[in-house]
């Protein structure tokens, strides 16, 4: 069966079943990023502050999110971002998650350019029993 880690990272793909363990078997870095608490722009930035273990020092605007997530210095070859309850943030903030996406592709195929991968994956958080 193909895996995710198979091929050449192409947009934002569904995250595979386990994926941290599949991605230590693949040797790529793989950091999380959850968008549960995300409701604006600066949260957003939090979230990838937190997720991508950077320091305050990030500048929290989609140049310098551009930037961390393609210096070849700071970042491993093999990367994956794990995006934690993407699909609603995607539905409850199209334009915010537009222009993050828009970001991370860009990212991504500058990492192609330079012989690196960035895979973009969207884990859905499983429905929680305490809101039942």
């Amino acid at each position: 069966m193909m895996q995710v880690f198979d091929q050449a990272p192409e947009g934002i793909q569904k995250a595979p079943h386990d994926p941290r363990i599949l991605a230590a078997g693949y040797q790529v870095s793989l950091r999380e990023i959850s968008f549960s608490d995300v409701h604006d722009k600066e949260s957003l930035m939090l979230a990838v502050l937190r997720g991508l273990a950077l320091t305050n020092s990030f500048g929290r605007n989609w140049d310098a999110l551009y930037d961390v997530l393609t210096d070849a210095e700071v970042r491993p070859p093999r990367l994956g971002l794990l995006l934690c309850d993407f699909e609603h943030f995607r539905r409850r903030h199209p334009r915010l998650s537009g222009e993050l996406e828009r970001v991370m592709l860009d990212a991504q195929r500058d990492a192609a350019g330079h012989g690196r991968q960035l895979w973009l994956l969207a884990e859905e958080l499983e429905s929680d029993p305490k809101s039942w």
